[in-house]
């Protein structure tokens, strides 16, 4: 299996081998073979070692990574962050004035938990959010209508008052021919937003439509596919 040189390393894998070669298999010395690769002596006797224990193999990088780590945060104590994370959403500082443990700590479980964002946890489950996605653009469509109330011309009563809401939904009725309900109030109708998302690239197509029929939806997914389609 191959590995990456370090950036600042002085010498590549097979340089390496060479210069252990020299040393080992060929009986130079250590200062001298330093010298032909222009490396410090203790960096040729390291790989010469090296090699002589463990043979080319032994050539690459290795990880700097420790065998051991007795000062890693207890797996009861990292459960137990977790756990207030996830059930009561609380921060770093919080959750150390109850763990008894320094809020840089919890910060750094929560981090290699990958639950240090809030916005990583669903709001209904506190579990970590998986968002998943299809491969290609166009392999799955996501459909949906959405109602929305029409406002009337003029902005409703809410932002006019009920006086000057209550003209404006009249003459917006009359404009648009909308009956009026049972109970005598001017309706101005209800628009439907047929929304089409690509599931892979989550581009959306929407149309404000007028209902929601069956006829209506196939002709609105017919126009995003040839839309998506032009943009593919």
């Amino acid at each position: 299996m191959s590995h990456a040189t370090h950036a600042n390393a002085a010498l590549t894998p097979r340089a390496r081998l060479r210069l252990a070669r020299l040393v080992v298999d060929h009986g130079w010395s250590i200062p001298r073979a330093a010298e032909r690769y222009d490396v410090s002596w203790r960096t040729a006797k390291k790989w010469a070692e090296r090699y002589r224990r463990e043979g080319p193999a032994a050539m690459c990088d290795r990880s700097s990574r420790p065998h051991r780590q007795p000062n890693r945060t207890p797996a009861p104590v990292v459960r137990k962050i977790v756990h207030l994370r996830w059930k009561q959403r609380l921060g770093p500082i919080e959750i150390g004035d109850r763990l008894g443990v320094p809020a840089s700590t919890v910060h750094a479980v929560l981090v290699r938990c990958r639950i240090n964002r809030l916005t990583h946890l669903d709001r209904a489950t506190g579990e970590p959010i998986r968002r998943y996605e299809h491969e290609r653009p166009g392999d799955l469509l996501h459909v949906d209508v959405k109602k929305l109330g029409r406002v009337p011309d003029g902005g409703g009563w809410r932002y006019v008052g009920r006086e000057q809401g209550w003209k404006n939904r009249s003459r917006t009725a009359a404009r648009t021919g909308a009956p009026k309900s049972r109970y005598r109030q001017p309706l101005i109708g209800t628009c439907y937003l047929h929304t089409v998302i690509d599931d892979h690239s989550r581009v959306a197509y929407v149309e404000a439509r007028n209902d929601e029929t069956k006829e209506t939806a196939a002709e609105v997914l017919r126009n995003a596919v040839a839309w998506f389609t032009d943009r593919a």
